[in-house]
């Protein structure tokens, strides 16, 4: 093979040890990086955000660790750029976050539909407290100048 060819390891299954928190150089031998290589890092991909004790060291939780990890399979066995990695950790990320979850799951029509008039009902009280909520401050503010004795101004 030449020499300029570059060969694809398979990537190895590291264990994580069942621990609360990792310090960075713990981090970085499991994941098999320096240090400073973690700390960049950090300012590259916004996921991968550890807490920092009170003398400033960062303490790695199992799920951050899972993440660099994930960030160096990402970068040196599968070959993607920084800013490619990046977007695949966001459209991961976006994946696993349903916007918006279903009301009912498996409930019968007639249930769906008792549920839809109550929303419905929730939704013009609502209308019906904002529009009470948006009139009264006019009132009290018109209260209040009745009852507050006109001030001469002394700047006239």
């Amino acid at each position: 093979m030449p020499k300029h060819a570059t060969q694809r390891r398979a990537p190895q299954q590291v264990v994580i040890p069942d621990k609360l928190y990792f310090r960075i150089g713990e981090v970085a031998k499991l994941c098999g990086v320096e240090t400073y290589v973690l700390r960049f890092w950090e300012t590259e991909f916004p996921q991968l955000r550890p807490n920092k004790s009170g003398t400033g060291q960062r303490l790695y939780r199992k799920k951050e660790v899972e993440l660099a990890m994930r960030v160096k399979r990402l970068l040196h066995d599968e070959g993607y750029t920084i800013a490619g990695a990046r977007q695949v950790l966001a459209q991961e990320s976006g994946k696993a976050k349903d916007p918006q979850l279903p009301l009912i799951e498996g409930g019968s029509a007639e249930r769906s539909r008792a549920v839809q008039a109550k929303l419905q009902r929730l939704r013009s009280e609502l209308r019906e407290l904002l529009g009470i909520l948006s009139s009264a401050p006019a009132r009290a503010s018109r209260r209040a100048r009745s009852v507050e004795p006109q001030r001469p101004n002394l700047f006239d």
